[in-house]
């Protein structure tokens, strides 16, 4: 009996996030069928992949070297599925800017495959804040950028969403608030905050407190989702976050929970910008058919959900 890459899927989101039940979101999916599909993945490999904690999943060790695995043999499918879209003569240079949280979160691994699709397109990287993409945008000193287009209102730019990452409440292992049925911003402001303030993230966050009438109880400013993420570990203070930052695990091996706010705050928007009325090059048309086939076609509605 072999496995199936809908099993690879589910077992991949699973590890990513420690949860079967932030899995079945990501997915859109029953909690019953990501633990059915790695049940069965079990049995074929006829090992555990897992440790079940009544906080989460923890790979084994046979868990972590099949995760290698994994990611290798849904890297190939997805590079098979595109060999349709695929122009491996095509020679040019594309300039792309992009902010903190996308370059570090989301951009490497597409240029990467990007690298590999077209191996004669040279992309440059560069990385700045949002008013000083807009601006060299505008210049043309860049072709495009991948940005969050959810903090962009400029009607002199183009924007083509890709992603919308929902923001949870980052909480630490065993809080109190895990057992709450749905916790509200009231709530939220009873706690120590741990404020995150690159890509705009405070202002943002701001935005959607300011319109309820509670705040929040601000113990820490900082820069670094890696601080943000090892204080939340630590019992410091809570934080709310887009999941496309989230890992379950801060650098000392503490465990981050998340709890979903069912619409209390918007979603974090990223995708693409250039600037309106310029010609759209045979570079820049490529980076955005390439987005546009892994995010926004029906046959990659799941891997979109995922992302998200």
């Amino acid at each position: 009996m072999a496995f199936s890459f809908r099993q690879l899927k589910y077992f991949v989101a699973t590890a990513e996030t420690g949860q079967v039940s932030q899995a079945a979101i990501q997915l859109c999916i029953t909690q019953s069928a990501v633990t059915a599909a790695i049940r069965q993945l079990e049995e074929v490999l006829a090992t555990s992949l897992f440790v079940r904690h009544p906080q989460g999943m923890v790979l084994t060790d046979c868990g972590r070297r099949f995760l290698g695995h994994a990611y290798e043999i849904m890297a190939n499918v997805e590079e098979a599925m595109l060999l349709g879209k695929r122009d491996g003569d095509f020679a040019g240079r594309l300039t792309v800017a992009a902010s903190y949280t996308v370059m570090g979160y989301f951009l490497p691994a597409h240029v990467c495959r990007l690298s590999a699709f077209y191996p004669q397109l040279r992309i440059e990287l560069f990385e700045l804040s949002r008013e000083d993409i807009e601006a060299g945008l505008l210049r043309q000193d860049f072709d495009v950028a991948v940005l969050l287009t959810s903090n962009v209102d400029n009607p002199a730019l183009r924007l083509e969403p890709i992603i919308s990452s929902p923001r949870r409440l980052w909480l630490p292992a065993q809080h109190p608030l895990l057992s709450h049925p749905a916790p509200d911003l009231q709530d939220i402001a009873e706690q120590p905050y741990i404020m995150l303030t690159v890509d705009e993230a405070e202002q943002t966050t701001w935005r959607y407190w300011q319109q309820s009438p509670w705040q929040p109880q601000v113990r820490v400013r900082t820069s670094s989702v890696e601080a943000v993420r090892s204080m939340v570990a630590n019992g410091s203070g809570v934080s709310i976050l887009s999941d496309m930052v989230f890992r379950p695990w801060s650098l000392e091996g503490r465990r981050i929970e998340t709890v979903s706010l069912h619409g209390l705050v918007p979603p974090m928007t990223l995708g693409l910008a250039w600037k309106a009325g310029s010609e759209v090059s045979p570079a820049i048309a490529l980076f955005r058919d390439y987005f546009r086939q892994q995010f926004m076609s029906p046959a990659s509605s799941q891997r979109s959900a995922a992302a998200r």
